[in-house]
């Protein structure tokens, strides 16, 4: 495992040095150094605010865990500096294999297009994209990363919350203006403001294991439904850096987890699916499926993002690119409302967007599980039904659940404006921003999501210029597409993405998403959506 620096010393801080109730005064504490905590205070700071960032370990986890990473996580990272690291080290893939028994059901392409930047997915283990966030994290002085500091008790106020820390040291409290939980499933502060979680626990058990060798597999996602070497179940093969290999089995719900994890007892198991035994284990771990989620993501001055505030199977990828999501919707908001420029509603939004982006998660691994593993011998019946349709017919294969993968969630938003002209096609309100290739000025070839990092970390008017341009408000970026010193689209892949004519133009939010679409825009439709947008409306 080739990682700078997988353990951190704790170090003590001045805080801890002051008396009785003159407590440390914040505005933002996250709490869980996790993927979500990391990339969050990342982007809070690259957008100049200070952040406190609290981890009760004081290592990088261990085991690979999550592993897929999507395009759109990967474009946020992008924007956070680290993307590319995480793509050179990871495996790219957007190729997936169904098969049901020996035989291949059928395959897709989750990006069968060219001309984006950022692949479909990569592959790459949790350790080291903390690794590479807690890299980027350390050159940024916004960021003051505290490890081995444990929130043991939390009060909340009107205009602030004051925690309680545990440390080496012993304990000390701290005041923040907002507190963002990132601490995980078994996250404490939903636990202190009285939040649990409603959804369902699957009883069916999965066994994880990491397995280093050397394999001639293709990089694509490989998922069979009972396979010749694990007959009545269901497995998943995924390639990770460094010669690991993923291997998922589906275990009878009524396995002991103590004996089923016991290296001597997987190794056939793997050696059956593989033909040999001729690897060697690095992680071996059981689950079982979650499909949770909190009533309310906010409490208060106390903000639940990632694993925190929802749950869903491993299945679909849905889980840490869900987290990253909800830290790229939210770090602007936050950021807004502590500048002043924006009311404190806006918040409110984060929840209604991102609960509905977890509603659609849990709908779509609930069904991704019930056909995995039916619960009753009719599921089991419609199950093999459609497998045997899929063999024969397209809408049968279209029946198929393995697992579909996470996309980004369409926001139905207070935030958006909504179209008062005629598209025939294109991203509509709501939706993310499509990458599309573009040349700069000298010619240099680039992409969409390059000019929008560029355009800086506010909102931006994407034009397609030769049309009657609008006066753009104070403080809006620019991307112009088209024109005199404008992008080229050279391929016109951009006009056809967001179904452009000339005069066309998108204002994004600061995360990427579409907050309003105009044919030939004027600067009072212009404010009208720029103030919705901002939560002004």
């Amino acid at each position: 495992m080739a990682l700078t620096k997988t353990q951190f010393g704790y170090r003590r801080h001045s805080d801890q040095d002051r008396a009785g109730a003159n407590v440390a005064e914040h505005p933002i504490v996250v709490v869980g150094a996790g993927p979500v905590g990391l990339s969050l205070a990342i982007d809070l700071a690259q957008r100049g605010q200070a952040v406190v960032l609290l981890d009760d370990a004081d290592r990088i986890g261990e085991g690979s865990r999550a592993i897929c990473f999507s395009k759109r996580s990967l474009e946020f990272w992008d924007r956070l500096g680290i993307g590319q690291r995480m793509v050179d080290k990871g495996v790219v893939w957007s190729v997936g294999k169904i098969f049901h028994g020996d035989s291949q059901l059928y395959q897709f392409n989750l990006l069968p297009e060219e001309g984006h930047k950022r692949p479909a997915f990569i592959n790459l283990q949790q350790f080291y994209a903390e690794a590479y966030l807690v890299d980027r994290v350390e050159e940024l002085p916004e960021i003051d990363l505290r490890w081995r500091n444990k929130v043991t008790g939390l009060e909340p106020h009107n205009d602030h919350v004051v925690l309680t820390i545990q440390t080496p040291d012993g304990p000390y409290r701290l005041a923040a203006q907002y507190v963002v939980a990132c601490d995980g499933a078994r996250s404490s502060l939903r636990q202190m403001v009285g939040a649990e979680f409603a959804g369902q626990v699957f009883e069916d058990q999965f066994l994880i294991a990491d397995v280093k060798m050397t394999a001639a597999f293709p990089t694509e996602r490989w998922f069979w439904f009972d396979p010749p070497f694990h007959a009545g179940r269901s497995a998943l093969l995924h390639k990770q850096p460094d010669d690991i290999w993923r291997i998922d089995l589906q275990l009878n719900r009524f396995a002991d987890p103590a004996v089923e994890k016991l290296p001597e007892n997987v190794r056939p198991r793997i050696a059956r699916m593989l033909g040999h035994d001729k690897f060697d284990f690095e992680w071996i771990s059981l689950y079982k499926f979650q499909c949770r989620r909190m009533n309310k993501f906010i409490h208060g001055r106390v903000i639940f993002a990632g694993d925190a505030a929802h749950q869903v199977s491993p299945f679909g990828a849905r889980g840490a690119n869900s987290g990253l999501e909800d830290a790229e919707n939210l770090a602007w908001k936050l950021d807004r409302v502590l500048r002043g420029i924006s009311p404190e509603a806006l918040l409110e939004s984060y929840h209604i967007e991102r609960s509905a982006a977890a509603d659609e998660n849990i709908r779509e691994s609930t069904r991704s599980t019930d056909f995995m593993a039916p619960n009753s011998h009719q599921e089991a019946r419609l199950r093999k039904a459609v497998l045997s349709l899929a063999r024969e017919t397209e809408f049968g294969k279209r029946m198929v659940n393995a697992g579909r993968l996470s996309t980004p969630s369409i926001y139905e938003t207070p935030l958006s404006t909504a179209d008062s002209d005629s598209w025939r096609g294109g991203p509509r309100p709501g939706a993310s921003m499509p990458d599309a290739p573009v040349a700069g000025r000298s010619g240099e070839p680039m992409y969409l999501t390059d000019a929008f990092i560029r355009a800086g970390t506010g909102f931006t008017l994407l034009e397609f210029s030769n049309g009657a341009a609008p006066e753009l408000p104070e403080r809006l970026g620019n991307i112009r597409v088209g024109g005199n010193g404008g992008l080229a689209d050279s391929a016109g892949l951009a006009a056809s993405r967001y179904n452009a004519e000339p005069g066309t133009a998108y204002l994004l939010r600061p995360d990427g998403y579409i907050a309003a679409r105009f044919r030939r825009p004027t600067r009072a439709a212009l404010d009208a959506a720029l103030a919705r947008a901002a939560g002004h409306n």
